[in-house]
């Protein structure tokens, strides 16, 4: 039996497996008659050592645990299935935890393969990591996979990878990252995952509730990221910036303002001389966290963000493009007066060849509209688009 054929109709997915354990694990599978006048997939269990069904959830669990033990070297004896996580009387049960090596009692890292959509999955991690203290977590359907560090009972920050057995966080957190180690483990290709969902999530966890305007802040940090990886694309040997590399919220946001200063200063006009991040040092945090692992020059990347009208009348599409001439961030937005198209556009027009764009270029500016009255048009309000 083949585990495709398990997994049809679900959403459990083998795209993060290699084809040597897919078919490792279709080899050990047997079969069982059921009630129903059919078959059903067993195998033996990898940690508990016995005959279980094969469910497409469990197909994911065996195979992310074949990796836990041959690529990140953990022991048998430090993984668990089914570790009771209380919530007062109430027990649940988390569906791999990797023990910490000098107290087996203690949860060190949870992963999540009962949800197999990821905001559900980080719900349950959240309510996990607070009841048993674990200092990580890592959820993944097989399609998608992502790692987070727990802060504080509220906030997960994204990390690029959970350590392995003889690694700590800090190594990974401080671990040297050049652009060519952004190009090798950009999330986006690695997780499966879009910028879309991960400004959602972003919004979800912390934009939604930070009394700041989400798309000047998300610009902003865009802007500070483009900065420092057209440097990284100039020099192989320079270090990232935008990164968490392990200093507190207040040092991190430091060094982001840093950045974001010297971007200011080299493509002028885009923001005003007083600009700054809004953004308090955790939401901070926990944006740059999300956003480091994403490689944004020279992509082609789409998102689409929830804006508050500024004005009622003509809502219409933004197009605007990040790198040589691509499209990497997109709004639906009302008509956005002169922040947009006369200083965000600006700063865009110095970073591409304008000339390539594949559609009318406005005068002075980097950014297609939809519905909007060509230039020169008497429907064309002053106001409206410079």
């Amino acid at each position: 039996m083949k585990l495709t054929d398990i997994l049809k109709g679900s959403e459990y997915s083998l795209a993060l497996f290699s084809t040597e354990s897919i078919i490792s694990l279709e080899a050990k599978i047997t079969e069982k008659p059921n009630k129903k006048g059919g078959v059903d997939p067993y195998v033996k269990c990898i940690i508990r050592d016995k005959e279980i069904k094969l469910t497409p959830e469990e197909i994911v669990r065996q195979l992310y645990t074949e990796e836990l033990i041959e690529r990140y070297g953990y022991p048998k004896e430090r993984l668990v299935f089914e570790y009771p996580v209380y919530f007062g009387r109430e027990a649940k049960r988390a569906d791999i935890v990797i023990r910490d090596k000098d107290d087996f009692n203690v949860a060190y890292i949870i992963v999540e393969v009962k949800k197999p959509k990821a905001k559900d999955g980080r719900e349950q991690l959240k309510s996990y990591t607070h009841s048993t203290g674990a200092s990580m977590a890592v959820w993944t359907n097989g399609s998608a996979i992502t790692y987070y560090q727990r802060k504080n009972p509220n906030y997960f920050v994204d990390i690029s990878n959970i350590p392995k057995v003889f690694e700590t966080l800090e190594d990974i957190l401080n671990t040297p990252f050049t652009m060519d180690d952004l190009i090798k483990s950009d999330k986006l290709t690695q997780t499966g995952k879009s910028l879309k969902d991960l400004i959602t999530e972003m919004e979800d966890e912390v934009l939604a509730n930070a009394g700041v305007d989400v798309f000047e802040e998300v610009f902003k940090l865009i802007f500070a990221k483009l900065f420092d990886e057209q440097i990284g694309a100039t020099d192989p040997k320079y270090n990232l910036e935008f990164r968490n590399s392990g200093q507190s919220d207040i040092q991190l946001k430091a060094k982001i303002e840093k950045l974001f200063k010297k971007a200011c200063d080299k493509w002028e006009g885009v923001f005003s001389d007083d600009a700054k991040i809004n953004l308090t040092p955790p939401h901070l945090s926990i944006c740059v966290s999300s956003l480091e692992g994403v490689k944004l020059f020279n992509s082609n990347l789409d998102v689409a963000l929830p804006l508050p009208p500024l004005r009622q009348n003509a809502r219409m599409n933004a197009h605007i493009a990040f790198g040589q001439g691509r499209t990497v961030y997109s709004s639906s937005i009302p008509r956005y007066s002169r922040v947009v198209t006369k200083r965000h556009p600006r700063f865009l027009s110095q970073i591409n060849n304008c000339s390539s764009l594949p559609w009318r270029r406005l005068p002075e500016h980097c950014v297609r509209y939809r519905g909007m009255p060509k230039a020169g048009s008497p429907n064309r309000s002053e106001n409206s688009h410079g």
